[in-house]
């Protein structure tokens, strides 16, 4: 369960900016919302099921996703995949001299198994500046291990492991990938916490496209994905994966046929074979009288639309949260889906009968359908706008305040925010002005 998420220094994120999923103490209308929208982890402990972010182009929106994206990978793969000497792939605040070479820092707040940690580091391109980690118990915070440069203190009593481990930590590298990398248990199920925090980057990243073929080959939710996407009214009727041989694309230049041919042969040599994936989606065909007749077979990527591709790309991710209780984080929900089937999987996450392992979905959107009083709480509306400076700042509905007055829990959201009164909307210039220049009318 996440509970809250800081980021400071990294792309337009310059200052320490937290984005959280702590249920505020408000009365929402109607108040199933603080219900259905809200569980509890523990009597002190209410967490939203859900979160929507608002915001212009180019305001940030992604940053927050990607920051997430950056500390996940960084937590599962620095002590794996780099070596002595390798740049951390970090991108600090870069339209001020005094932070492009100042670390970035990341911190979690989250729950593995009823137990609450609070977990972060600090990195330049060179190496881990520090790193923490803590447990939050009944009555405080206790300290696990912490970092300054390559001075490691692990606590003996609550990470005695950590004390042989340190040794063999990289500057480049987390310790706490180190530490899991040699077997600490404690330090495993962290890990096991970020594998399965779900990151869709958005439309145009090919990698989500790839991961969704290679789980839907062997997710044991298979036959849920398939019932989802037939409902969402696309004209499927159900879904097949296929293996098979690859060949060279056709039309490709003559020089560029030849490498391919050349690693197939590679590949060959030391007994591999070269496949290629595909998702079958089955179509029913009817005759003139427009009784069905039978079915045909079309390739997802090369006959469907790109939103029925889009929507075969989240159905995985969505489902198995549902199913196992994780954090899915989505940027761009609303890209290439139509509104309302957006506010419908919104409300999977929002219903306890869809919902009764307390998935959170967290995700951007230019969506104003959305900003309903009746589908969200104030707190569970987030909005990043970006100063002339190119500084992201974020801000929740539910602390904002407009003439010094809070946000009544009746307004119209969406009239509101499409008028500016929120902000992080775009600063719109005179359109008609600069094509006019273009004709010699300015």
């Amino acid at each position: 369960m996440l509970i809250q998420f800081t980021v400071e220094n990294f792309r337009s994120f310059r200052d320490a900016t937290t984005f959280s999923m702590l249920a505020a103490d408000i009365a929402s209308l109607p108040r199933t919302l603080d219900t259905g929208n809200v569980f509890s982890v523990r009597d002190n402990l209410q967490l939203l099921t859900s979160a929507a972010i608002y915001g212009a182009n180019a305001s940030g929106k992604s940053n927050l996703i990607l920051a997430l994206r950056f500390m996940r990978q960084f937590i599962l793969l620095s002590a794996r995949d780099t070596q002595i000497g390798d740049d951390i792939d970090v991108e600090p605040f870069l339209l001020n001299p005094d932070t492009v070479h100042a670390p970035s820092r990341f911190e979690v707040v989250f729950c593995v198994e009823q137990e609450q940690f609070r977990y972060g580091f600090a990195v330049t391109n060179s190496r881990v500046v520090k790193e923490w980690l803590y447990r939050n118990g009944n009555q405080r915070e206790t300290r696990i291990f912490t970092r300054e440069e390559q001075t490691i203190n692990s606590n003996p009593r609550t990470f005695r492991e950590g004390r042989n481990i340190a040794k063999f930590t990289r500057e480049n590298a987390l310790f706490l990938s180190v530490a899991a990398q040699l077997n600490s248990a404690l330090a495993a199920a962290i890990l096991k916490w970020f594998r399965q925090l779900g990151l869709n980057i958005g439309v145009n990243d090919a990698h989500d496209m790839m991961d969704a073929f290679m789980q839907f080959e062997d997710s044991p939710y298979r036959e849920i994905i398939t019932q989802l996407i037939r409902r969402f009214d696309v004209g499927i009727d159900q879904l097949a994966f296929e293996r098979r041989p690859a060949v060279p694309p056709k039309g490709m230049p003559p020089e560029i046929a030849k490498q391919f041919t050349a690693f197939f042969d590679v590949l060959g040599s030391q007994g591999g074979t070269p496949e290629q994936m595909s998702v079958k989606t089955m179509h029913r065909q009817y005759d003139t009288e427009g009784q069905p007749v039978g079915e045909i077979a079309f390739d997802l990527e090369q006959h469907e639309s790109a939103g029925t591709q889009r929507l075969f790309a989240l159905a995985f991710p969505l489902v198995r949260a549902l199913a196992e209780g994780l954090i899915v984080a989505i940027d761009e929900l609303d890209a290439r889906v139509h509104p309302n089937l957006v506010i419908e999987l919104v409300r999977l996450f929002n219903s306890p009968e869809t919902n009764p392992r307390h998935a959170q979905l967290v995700f951007t959107t230019h969506n104003t359908n959305l900003l309903n009083a009746e589908l969200f709480r104030r707190d569970q509306i987030w909005f990043v706008e970006k100063s002339r400076q190119g500084v992201s700042d974020l801000y929740s509905l539910v602390e904002y305040r407009a003439d010094g007055k809070i946000i009544r829990n009746d307004a119209s959201f969406e009239k509101d925010y499409v008028m500016g009164r929120y902000g992080a909307v775009p600063f719109l210039g005179d359109f008609a002005a600069a094509v006019g220049a273009m004709h010699g009318e300015a």
